[in-house]
């Protein structure tokens, strides 16, 4: 092992994200892949799963113990939202930094990760969104919202995406409402004929989850104004997008304290 590289876990590793964060690892000539954990693999050597892995590292079924033998510096968590709190809060104890793609926390659950990066000295970050062109879109869409009254989100994911809204949308929309000077208006429709349709609101803004086979992760802001609307749009065509954002917090999380929530804190 060597004490130049950072090393790294990933749980996850077998699902469509993990598979391209672990080669995203083994690409990168200042890490190395100590370990993986997902009960799809479980006792397969991961290079059957990820070519190029090494032969030595077995898909474990059990994070706990992986990290035990592995003794990574980060692990990177790509998982479900059922079970990212107990991965993390399991890193957390065993003293190793967490990289967090998965979504689906709660504010509760972000202050509990906080106390507990605190309590054991421990740092993590948790991005919603890992793509830098996804984080440039909410930073413009932030931006705009100060110099409009009206906005939607439409964002179109694949379809075993766990959860709805996802968790880029509520931290766009958090971001918006942050940047604006004003409150963004809420249409309120007269007549919904049919419950849902305008989507779920939050601070004024309405947002739209399409599930569905062809998508990866895109998200539209559309601001209207008089005589104008304003689209500020951001579409991945290939999960590879979130690699670069995942690795250079890799590189930064070893510096850091606490919980970092978001990439745009770091870019």
């Amino acid at each position: 092992m060597s004490a130049e590289k950072i090393t790294i876990l990933v749980t996850g590793a077998c699902g469509q994200m993990g598979r391209y964060v672990v080669a995203g690892v083994l690409d990168a000539p200042d890490m190395e892949l100590v370990g993986a954990v997902d009960p799809a693999g479980r006792g397969k050597p991961l290079s059957e799963i990820v070519s190029g892995a090494p032969e030595d590292v077995v898909c474990s079924g059990h994070l706990a113990s992986a990290l035990a033998e592995s003794q990574p510096q980060v692990m990177i968590d790509f998982t479900h939202p059922d079970v990212v709190m107990d991965n993390t809060q399991a890193a957390l104890n065993a003293g190793v930094a967490c990289v967090v793609g998965t979504t689906g926390f709660s504010p509760v659950d972000l202050q509990v990760v906080e106390q507990m990066c605190r309590k054991k000295h421990t740092p993590c970050i948790i991005a919603p969104n890992f793509s830098i062109g996804a984080n440039l879109m909410m930073k413009f869409a932030a931006e705009a919202a100060n110099d409009f009254d009206y906005a939607e989100i439409i964002e179109r994911h694949h379809e075993k995406k766990a959860d709805a809204p996802s968790g880029t949308a509520l931290i766009t929309a958090e971001k918006m409402t942050q940047a604006s000077e004003r409150p963004l208006r809420d249409v309120l429709t007269a007549r919904e004929k049919l419950p849902g349709s305008r989507g779920g609101a939050t601070e004024g803004i309405r947002i739209h989850s399409v599930r569905m086979p062809g998508y990866i992760a895109n998200q539209e802001v559309v601001l209207g104004g008089t005589g104008e609307v304003l689209k500020i749009e951001h579409i991945t065509t290939s999960r590879e997008c979130f690699i670069p954002g995942v690795l250079l917090a890799v590189r930064k999380i070893l510096e850091m304290e606490g919980l970092t929530y978001g990439l745009d804190k770091i870019l």
